[in-house]
């Protein structure tokens, strides 16, 4: 069988190589899952709440060579980092105290008898995660969906690997029932064959996904297939609406944030800066002034704002949207372009008069690329926020916060947020519409998304 070899990206080095899984040991793994599954679901919630407990004991204990491991495979910043493990933590804590309570029975009136709904596990579930969250994409999935009695199959990015392992390790060392938690170590040709049989066996029950639209549209048709539950979060390409009244600083200071998170690799991303005509210039200035500011370097450094994208193909495409992009007739403010160094840096980019059917308007640029355009009215910044196939998240900003919610509430997405960035909290359902993606994870929603809601009826005698 072959291997995973995984690249640093600040330095492009080999970090480690990984043997892939072959088709006897998932097959043992799934087993291990199945049987796994059909114990745990029988332990009380408090004592699968205790493991989530357990679990972010041990990545607090582990954090910081969690986080260099992390930096190591997909390149973000330290700090970053640190912020994605302690976060893990904290949100399997709070599973673990909120989630009893939305897994309890629910009694309803229903009229004569006695009528009960019912929140239960349905097997195992096959989790399909990304690399640019390695720990938290995962643990909001994991978290939830074993504490609801659940077994997780996890296949995670090749080039995050480590990572995956470090998962599954963190789960036995806090005490996982063996099989419960179970990484699999799959080289990318190999994805789609895995994929599909894994969905299609009869012991998976569901598959969850976070990805790019192709392998989310691939998920959905296998899934599909073999009428199994699916939550699919996608790509995005967010708007970021400016209109005449707002604070501009405050909102360049949180454009620059969002957009350059992760390297700008994030679905949640602001990417499509949508201003009013009346104040495009003076913030595309200060926009300029402040990416042109920002610390470009090695991610293990403190005080570095901007790491390497995670890979090469991620940032030739990049490359390629970009020069597309100014070939349409937009104007390159700063930055469009690879740095002269090693490692897959990508200067900070400003784009402006980008219009609708450009490259940067029309498809998700993953990298720190702010895509301008301006508008005159709140009925053309509707349209243009609108003027997307993905439906993930939107900002809005103004200092009017009701005439900002009342814009914010014709866009449409799965979240929006008023002069403040969209971001991902166990409180709060995640997810989007359209090509985003469809489900939800976190807060109660996600929690009974791989449930079975039962119904109840108790007639009287």
């Amino acid at each position: 069988m072959s291997a995973v070899t995984v690249v640093d990206p600040t330095t492009e080095q080999e970090v480690a190589t990984y043997p892939e899984h072959g088709p006897e040991q998932i097959e043992a793994a799934l087993t291990a899952a199945d049987a796994a599954y059909r114990d745990w679901r029988r332990r009380p919630v408090a004592e699968r709440a205790e493991l989530l407990v357990a679990v972010a004991a041990v990545l607090r204990e582990r954090a910081e060579e969690l986080a260099r491991l992390v930096v190591s495979e997909m390149g973000k910043p330290l700090a970053e980092a640190r912020f994605e493990i302690e976060k893990s933590a904290s949100a399997l804590e709070y599973f673990a105290e909120a989630g009893p309570a939305m897994l309890a029975d629910t009694e309803v009136d229903a009229g004569a008898g006695r009528h009960v709904v019912t929140y239960e596990p349905i097997g195992v579930i096959f989790a399909v995660m990304p690399w640019n969250f390695p720990f938290w994409q995962v643990i909001r999935f994991a978290g939830p969906a074993l504490l609801a009695g659940n077994a997780a199959l996890l296949k995670h990015a090749p080039n995050v690997s480590g990572t995956a392992l470090a998962l599954e390790d963190a789960f036995t060392a806090a005490g996982a029932p063996a099989g419960l938690f179970t990484s699999l170590i799959v080289g990318s040709e190999r994805v789609p064959e895995v994929s599909a049989q894994l969905i299609a066996d009869p012991r998976v029950a569901a598959v969850t996904l976070t990805g790019s639209e192709r392998a989310g549209a691939f998920v959905a048709a296998e899934a599909g297939k073999a009428l199994k539950k699916s939550v699919l979060e996608l790509g995005g390409s967010d708007p970021f609406v400016v209109l005449a009244d707002a604070d501009l600083d405050l909102a360049v200071q949180h454009a620059v944030t969002g957009r350059l998170m992760t390297a700008g690799q994030t679905c949640i991303a602001p990417k499509r800066f949508l201003v009013d005509a009346s104040v495009v210039d003076t913030f595309q200035t200060k926009l300029v002034a402040a990416l042109e500011a920002v610390k470009i370097g090695d991610p293990t450094e403190d005080g570095t704002q901007l790491g390497p994208l995670a890979r090469l193909d991620i940032l030739e495409n990049l490359e390629r949207q970009v020069e597309a992009t100014v070939a349409e007739g937009a104007e390159l403010k700063t930055g469009g372009q690879r740095l002269d160094r090693p490692g897959f840096f990508f200067a900070p980019t400003v784009l402006a008069g980008v219009k609708p059917g450009m490259t940067a308007f029309t498809e998700e640029t993953f990298g720190p690329v702010v895509a301008i355009t301006p508008f005159e009215t709140e009925d053309e910044a509707v349209e243009l926020a609108n003027d997307t196939r993905y439906g993930l998240g939107a900002t809005v900003w103004s200092t009017d916060t009701e005439r900002a919610e009342t814009v914010a509430r014709r866009i449409e997405s799965g979240l929006v947020s008023v002069n403040a960035l969209v971001a991902s909290d166990p409180r709060l359902p995640f997810g989007g519409i359209k090509r985003s993606g469809y489900g939800r994870e976190l807060a109660s929603v996600g929690m009974h998304e791989f449930t079975n809601i039962r119904t109840f009826k108790v007639a009287g005698v």
